[in-house]
C-alpha cells in the first residue's frame, strides 16, 4: 500500500506532533472532574485530578511516513500503541527519572518487535518509522484531550536530559 492511499482511504489529517491521524473511537461514558486520582497521575503530572471531565477512552489511527517523526510530547494518560501495518515504529521514551527507552513496534516478533507498547502518563515520548511507513493505533485512557497535550521545547528538554542530546534533536 502507498502512504497516500492510506491517508486518503482512512481520511487521515495532519497531527500537531507530526504524521497523520484520525480519531476512530471516543467512549460515550465520561469521568467527571475530581473523580480521577492516584499516585501515577499525581507523581507524573503534578496534579491529583484532571482539570475537567474526560471520556473513559479514546482511540486513533496514526501514520508516520519515512522521514517524518512524532515529536517529543507528553500527555496525562497512559497511551497504548498497537501495530497494524508497514515497517517497524521506534517509540522513544524518557521517563521521570531521565531513563531513555526505545521499543520497536512491528510484526517480526522473532526480532523482538512488539505488537503493543504502553507509554506511561507524564513521560516524554516520540517515534519514527524505520522503513517506508508505520500505521499504528493509539488507545488513551482516560481519554485523550488536547488540553493534556504538551509538545517538548528542545532547549528545555536538553537542559533536563543533556545526555540524550542526539535523540532530543531528532525528535524536537
Amino acid at each position: 500500500m502507498k502512504v497516500e492511499d492510506i491517508i486518503s482511504d482512512y481520511d487521515l489529517k495532519p497531527h500537531p506532533e507530526g504524521g497523520f491521524f484520525k480519531e476512530i473511537y471516543r467512549s460515550a461514558g465520561v469521568i467527571s472532574e475530581g473523580v480521577i486520582s492516584g499516585a501515577a497521575i499525581a507523581k507524573n503530572s503534578g496534579s491529583d485530578k484532571f482539570p475537567n471531565w474526560r471520556n473513559f477512552s479514546t482511540s486513533i489511527y496514526y501514520l508516520l511516513s519515512k522521514g517524518a517523526v512524532s515529536k517529543f510530547h507528553m500527555i496525562q494518560s497512559d497511551e497504548i500503541f498497537h501495530f497494524y501495518s508497514g515497517g517497524p515504529l521506534v517509540i522513544v521514551q524518557i521517563n521521570s527519572h531521565g531513563v531513555l527507552e526505545k521499543h520497536r513496534l512491528g510484526a517480526d516478533i522473532n526480532s523482538g518487535q512488539l505488537f503493543q507498547y504502553i507509554v506511561k502518563a507524564g513521560n516524554w515520548f516520540g517515534a519514527y518509522p524505520e522503513l517506508e511507513y508505520s500505521l499504528v493505533g493509539c488507545t488513551v485512557s482516560p481519554g485523550f484531550d488536547f488540553r493534556d497535550f504538551k509538545i517538548a521545547d528542545r532547549s528545555e528538554l536538553l537542559k533536563l536530559h543533556p545526555k540524550h542530546e542526539d535523540i532530543i534533536k531528532k525528535l524536537t
